[in-house]
């Protein structure tokens, strides 16, 4: 297919992004899906708890690694060649954890899995970037924002639902072959209906910058992916040693700015793009509490209330089901209602998590979950109002030449936050189970409450950017030609 034009828009765009959506919202969704049937692989596999684990956080790690430089790839050499071979890899990886005989080459196939999908995910919202204009691109970014958000709540119910209509000790597998057809259909349509990008010249990689991002992220993930055996407290180390490296690597990017170089991850997308900044830290704020919270669900409802997976993932469904209706509208209002929209979204997800706790603290046990409905609906209309319009107001800014490595960049914070959330809020829901006698009701509150501050905290950026964004500006923005310059090569 053909570059189009800046000016020129694709015809074939609203079913490109779809082609790109079906694809991201597998890899995502792989994420959560898997943790559901985790029990049955374990039985089937004969697995250890700690091997098993890795089939989870093992994705999650491999996944979080390769998003800014398969971004950064992607933005040099073409976004449609990188997320070709990503998706082929993805169907073939999905194929060979389905076919797995044995823990080892399960857990192989699903660190592959995880490079794929972090080669993918960049590419979606640079795509984006790429194929739309105006308001178009807050409706596309909407959609890109309701299947993030979607994928992450929906995976607890999609697993469950698998392992039910595929009953028996090997019904585990399917939910990696699933992928295959719908992998193999997302691929041969992207190979129609993707645009080409075709960078003027062949850029140099960062290799400098791929190495100390790399091994910064991998020093704070890896305690918090194996938190659940005693990773945190055995390489407590590589927190300071990890935001060290990424120090260094804030300092080696300048360098390599200062010399005309190629950064990895350009340093004025936090310093001089409108927004970038705040919204990446607004993301990882609310990541943390956001997907934590998910697993804390599945351990009340299943070994609290003794629930099936798949009832346990309906009871949580109303949370998707806001989400989904209320990210597919904020699409069209970003534009004119900006910050203030995921200013409301938070405010509605602190009200919708905290009640939930205070309902499955307060209310009788045989009724808590019908009273948990309206509540989590608000929580989710709520959401669909923060990842959406945040993707939106963090990326429409970027200079299209940046836009898979920003997008990378964005997404890792995610990953990062919603990694620090999964060690942290069923850490503590198992601490309080131990301290209050195995009380689940306590123990799910306090978890759930404690995954509130970090969505307040993410509030409080949001009202301090939407207060900075209403005062008046009382003279042009000085580095007007700073970012012109920034803005040169687009495309």
């Amino acid at each position: 297919m053909p570059t189009q034009a800046n000016d020129t828009p694709d015809p074939r765009r609203w079913k490109a992004l779809w082609v790109t959506l079906v694809a991201g919202f597998m890899s995502l969704l792989d994420v959560t899906i898997v943790a559901v049937a985790l029990p049955s692989m374990q039985r089937d596999l004969h697995a250890s708890a700690p091997a098993i684990q890795w089939v989870v956080s093992g994705y999650a790690l491999a996944f979080a690694l390769v998003l800014v430089t398969a971004g950064r790839v992607g933005d040099a050499i073409g976004r449609r060649r990188i997320y070709l071979l990503a998706l082929t890899a993805f169907v073939v990886c999905s194929a060979a954890a389905g076919a797995a005989p044995s823990i080892a080459l399960l857990v192989a196939a699903r660190l592959a899995q995880g490079v794929a999908a972090g080669c993918l995910a960049p590419q979606n919202s640079a795509f984006i970037q790429q194929m739309f204009r105006g308001a178009e691109r807050g409706r596309a970014f909407g959609l890109f924002g309701a299947t993030v958000g979607i994928s992450s709540a929906v995976g607890p119910v999609v697993g469950g639902l698998i392992l039910t209509l595929a009953d028996g000790p090997q019904g585990w597998r399917w939910i990696f072959y699933v992928n295959v057809p719908i992998g193999m259909a997302a691929l041969l349509l992207g190979m129609r209906l993707l645009p080409s990008t075709a960078p003027g010249h062949r850029e140099r990689l960062d290799l400098g910058g791929v190495a100390l991002l790399g091994t910064g992220v991998l020093a704070l993930m890896l305690p918090l992916v194996l938190a659940e055996s005693g990773g945190v407290r055995r390489l407590w180390w590589l927190f300071p040693l990890g935001l060290a490296l990424l120090a260094v690597f804030a300092h080696w990017e300048r360098r390599v700015l200062a010399r005309e170089g190629q950064p990895l991850l350009d340093p004025r997308l936090v310093t001089t793009v409108r927004g970038y900044a705040i919204g990446a830290g607004i993301a990882t704020l609310y990541f943390i509490g956001f997907s934590g919270v998910w697993l804390v669900f599945a351990l009340f409802f299943q070994n609290g209330l003794d629930y099936s997976p798949l009832r346990s993932g309906l009871a949580v469904t109303p949370f998707a089901l806001g989400s989904a209706l209320a990210a597919a509208i904020a699409g069209r209002l970003v534009e004119r209602l900006g910050r203030l929209l995921t200013v409301c979204g938070l405010v509605g997800v602190t009200l919708g998590l905290g009640g939930t706790a205070l309902v499955l603290r307060l209310a009788p046990a045989d009724v808590a979950t019908w009273l948990t409905i309206p509540v989590l609906f608000v929580g989710g209309v709520g959401s669909g109002c923060v990842i959406s319009p945040n993707v939106t107001m963090t990326l429409r800014d970027v200079p299209v030449r940046m836009a898979g490595a920003a997008g990378g960049a964005l997404q890792t914070g995610q990953r990062l936050g919603g990694a620090i959330g999964t060690a942290a809020l069923p850490g503590v829901f198992y601490l309080v189970l131990s301290a209050a006698h195995h009380d689940y009701r306590t123990a799910v509150a306090t978890a759930v409450g404690l995954g509130v501050l970090p969505v307040l905290a993410g509030l409080t950026l949001a009202v301090h950017d939407w207060r900075r964004n209403r005062r008046p500006k009382r003279e042009p923005c000085p580095p007007e030609v700073s970012h012109s310059h920034l803005h040169a090569g687009h495309g």
